[in-house]
């Protein structure tokens, strides 16, 4: 793994610190076998809206949106 620095004059602490983010990275990226799914992000959850109620049809209904609240 080769590291360049682009711009600036970084600090020794400052240089282990990145390097230490980048291994970081790197090693959880190889824990995670190829083709398999990553975590799920729970704003991409469909259950977070299914678990509220949806208003029922009425005479406004049409002024309502699809999300609760």
């Amino acid at each position: 793994m080769n590291i360049k620095v682009v711009r600036g004059n970084p600090t020794p602490e400052e240089l282990a610190a990145a390097l230490a983010v980048v291994r970081a990275r790197a090693a959880v990226a190889s824990a995670v076998p190829p083709g398999a799914p990553g975590p799920r992000d729970s704003w991409a959850d469909p259950s977070r809206i299914a678990a509220q109620q949806v208003p029922h049809p009425g005479p406004t209904s049409w002024a309502r949106t699809y999300w609760p609240g």
